[in-house]
């Protein structure tokens, strides 16, 4: 099998009807392990973001009017390469990402292979309704796809993160453009361009241009562009959405989070602990969905802590090469942040349990109890390997902690009694519940999407949720021959 990323093909080089060279030069691939250059690739110009989207609404056309099949078997070709190609991608993750092994495998078959083959059969799925009416016609409605669909994804999980945007898009007959995280432009770009072209999607539909603000900018700008996918920081997202607003466009926003993990007093606390820290520190934290808030009841808050540290100190942090559970940061600034917030939070009067400290870009896992609510570990999206751990009177007090928060991405509540916890997630405003389950699930065949401060709901997986980011709703009917007005 020949190797799907060999380096000469796009070295120094975008995705845009073929190999070319980025207007913008080159943008190192560094591994964030060691600080070794893995590789170059192209970096998009705004002006390279405007010709492809061009190109893309040409292509386009002819996709959408491709029998759904053939649309369908390309995205399960698209699928099989991923399993095919499984070891050559997992190391990428690896090392450009800063994935564990563990977690590079989740991204390339669940969230690579799965997102295809989930795509395909959305291909095929109903598009629309036969509607009542008075009159004498038929009238029904349909779905239709949207044109260009701008994809914007980030560093922490490139592949599935891009895909589940990218492979629904195609599958309705869309065209996209697609500006990957520059940390991660080979994983997160070079990855999914060489895929479909393998997989014989026909050029000019898929763009992979890595870039800076510029060219986010311009694939929110492009006329061409009418739905934007986007996947990163409140903020970012913030400015998006008012970008896209003033060319009244769709916007679809997957933003942070500070999901909250309730502990119940009847809690098998072993298994709660274990949970916890699979919610917080898997990924080094880097994940919008982990457990940012470990809320506890006050009858086991101490022993829920002292479990979770111990399960923190055991975890094998490094290079994610060799036999660990974390891996590093991701990069320098994002690592002093992390580090800045630890210690503010213990300054505010959080005590320390276990972790944070660091060396180089590996954070350890880090456990903070008797946390005031006002400190920024508590507060906010720490988007790293950090448990701040907070105690709870009662479930009444349980749900306006958990609900206390800008943010409305993930829930995880563990207990016995499931009817109970079903009955709290009812009070807490949150895209996402798992009763008796950390807060870190995804799976391509269900809706995804935070509310408030973390996204516009569920617009991705699922077909009623791709149904509705990725194409139009258009009202049809259908007389026998036209009818005389009284004009």
């Amino acid at each position: 099998m020949t190797d799907l990323l060999e380096t000469s093909r796009w070295t120094g080089r975008i995705f845009s009807g073929g190999w070319i060279p980025g207007e913008n030069g080159e943008i190192p691939s560094v591994e964030p392990a060691t600080g070794a250059v893995l590789g170059h690739v192209g970096a998009a110009s705004a002006a390279d973001v405007h010709r492809a989207t061009a190109r893309a609404a040409q292509a386009q056309r002819a996709w959408a009017a491709l029998p759904y099949q053939d649309r369908a078997a390309v995205l399960r070709r698209a699928g099989r390469l991923f399993e095919d190609h499984r070891e050559e991608i997992e190391t990428w993750l690896v090392r450009e990402s800063g994935a564990v092994r563990a977690f590079a495998g989740v991204q390339t078959i669940e969230g690579g292979a799965e997102e295809c083959h989930a795509a395909a059969a959305l291909a095929a799925a109903p598009y629309g309704e036969v509607l009542r009416s008075h009159q004498d016609r038929f009238s029904f409605s349909r779905r239709l796809p949207v044109g260009v669909v701008g994809v914007i994804s980030p560093f922490n999980a490139p592949v599935v993160l891009a895909l589940r945007a990218v492979a629904p898009a195609l599958a309705l007959g869309n065209a996209v453009v697609l500006k990957p995280d520059p940390r991660t432009a080979v994983c997160g770009g070079v990855v999914l361009a060489r895929i479909f072209e393998e997989a014989g999607l026909p050029e000019g539909l898929l763009h992979v241009l890595p870039g800076g603000a510029d060219a986010g900018a311009a694939v929110v700008e492009a006329p061409q562009t009418r739905v934007i996918a986007f996947t990163g920081s409140t903020r970012a997202g913030k400015a998006i959405a008012l970008a896209a607003a003033r060319r009244l466009k769709r916007v679809h926003l997957e933003l942070g989070g500070n999901s909250a993990l309730i502990v119940l007093d009847d809690a098998d606390l072993d298994l709660a602990a274990s949970a916890g820290a699979f919610g917080t520190f898997h990924h080094a934290g880097q994940i919008c969905m982990a457990s940012g808030r470990h809320l506890v009841h006050a009858s086991v808050a101490e022993r829920y802590a002292e479990l979770l540290a111990e399960h923190a100190d055991k975890l094998a942090v490094g290079d994610p090469r060799g036999p660990v559970a974390v891996g590093p940061i991701i990069d320098a600034g994002q690592r002093d942040g992390i580090h800045r917030i630890v210690t503010d939070s213990i300054g505010a009067g959080a005590r320390l349990l276990a972790g944070g400290t660091y060396e180089d870009l590996f954070y350890r896992p880090t456990v903070l109890a008797d946390v005031p609510l006002s400190a920024p570990a508590y507060a906010g999206e720490v988007f790293g390997p950090v448990a701040p751990v907070v105690a709870f009177a009662d479930l009444d007090e349980a749900a306006r902690l958990a609900a206390g928060t800008e943010y409305g991405l993930s829930l995880g509540i563990l207990t016995r009694d499931v009817a109970k916890g079903m009955a709290l997630a009812e009070r807490i405003p949150s895209g996402l519940a798992h009763i008796n389950d950390q807060t870190v699930n995804d799976e391509a065949t269900a809706p995804f999407g935070g509310v408030a401060e973390s996204g516009t709901g569920a617009r991705h997986g699922g077909t009623a949720a791709n149904l509705e980011a990725f194409t139009e709703q258009q009202w049809v009917t259908v007389r026998g021959r036209p009818p005389r007005y009284p004009f």
